[in-house]
């Protein structure tokens, strides 16, 4: 134990029991709070009109149509929620080995930003900047003879994020774990006037085995060849994440991400300590899956199980959360 906490005093005179004897009293004390500030909703879209259809694999998300899309943002502006994220499941058809559709300024996402912006102007749209959606191979890059290409990679990533931030979005959130991709994205953005538009990084993301229902949400788990421990980072490693948050900083990004989350608490937490910059986790797909799974069937509260993680993230040092659960921890902190 720390010196410091030597002349804290002593049983029976000190009783820490006694903070948590009542309601009120804990509510005084507590150290971290959640408000429905700190959350951002990941939403799937679909081409297709007033169309949902659910994911087999997340129970209680669906991917919708732009038109239903457009809805659900206002539904989330309604809650409070600051922010939405966009992710789409291409066309299978539309899928190339140069991922070409990602930087098509009419494809699903361009659509989905403009008709969201369209409907609920005061709400943030963050955009995913990865080829995966778009790839064939089912890569966040480019592939050739095996390997996935960084600077190739990087020139796409560019245009993807040009398109979107184009067509309204407010950050540009790449996810793709490609060396150098925010430098060149921010430098392209200023480039054209959007000195203002923000950089989002997903700074430290893990080659995780907790996204397999994303996968299945976006259409890229059959897709998939091999796996992606090139480029996404070793579970193993911490320092080499504060080498990758630091580079991403020193490139322009505004704020930053570790992925995925509950796993990767200590990761947050020393990002924190260390650089002091707005600090994001994603509750990804699998973390997700596994709470609502063994809620639906009756093993777990899931109100109860869900704002207790989500606040777990920020006594991490989280100063916002992506969680497919942000419709309903909104609505239960409206209900506080």
């Amino acid at each position: 134990m720390s010196a410091r906490f030597t002349t804290l005093g002593h049983y029976p005179t000190t009783r820490l029991r006694r903070n948590r004897g009542e309601e009120w009293s804990r509510r005084l004390v507590a150290e971290h709070r959640l408000s429905v500030d700190d959350l951002i909703w990941p939403v799937f879209v679909q081409e297709g009109t007033n169309a949902r259809t659910p994911v087999a694999s997340m129970p209680g998300v669906d991917r919708l149509s732009i038109d239903l899309f457009a809805e659900a943002a206002k539904e989330a502006r309604d809650l409070g929620i600051p922010a939405i994220a966009i992710f789409p499941e291409t066309d299978p058809k539309a899928k190339t080995p140069d991922a070409r559709e990602a930087y098509n300024p009419g494809n699903l996402v361009c659509r989905a930003i403009t008709a969201a912006k369209k409907a609920v102007p005061d709400i943030g749209i963050v955009c995913d900047v990865a080829l995966d959606p778009f790839n064939s191979d089912g890569h966040d890059g480019i592939v050739r003879d095996g390997r996935i290409l960084n600077d190739e990679s990087v020139e796409a990533l560019v245009k993807q994020a040009i398109v979107q931030t184009e067509a309204g979005a407010d950050i540009q959130a790449p996810s793709d774990m490609m060396d150098g991709r925010i430098g060149a994205i921010r430098a392209a953005l200023d480039a054209r006037g959007y000195q203002h538009e923000q950089i989002m990084s997903y700074a430290a993301k893990y080659a995780s085995a907790f996204y397999n229902p994303f996968r299945d949400a976006i259409g890229s788990s059959g897709a998939l060849k091999g796996d992606k421990k090139t480029y996404q980072m070793d579970y193993a490693n911490s320092d080499e994440a504060l080498r990758e948050v630091g580079f991403d900083i020193e490139e322009g990004a505004d704020m930053v991400m570790v992925k995925p989350g509950l796993p990767y608490l200590d990761i947050v937490r020393r990002v924190k300590d260390m650089f002091g910059v707005p600090t994001y986790a994603y509750q990804v797909s699998g973390e997700y899956a596994m709470l609502k799974g063994a809620a639906d069937r009756g093993w777990l509260d899931w109100n109860k199980v869900l704002i207790e993680t989500l606040t777990g993230f920020k006594r991490a040092g989280c100063d916002g959360i992506l969680t497919y659960g942000a419709i309903d921890a909104a609505r239960l902190l409206k209900s506080r």
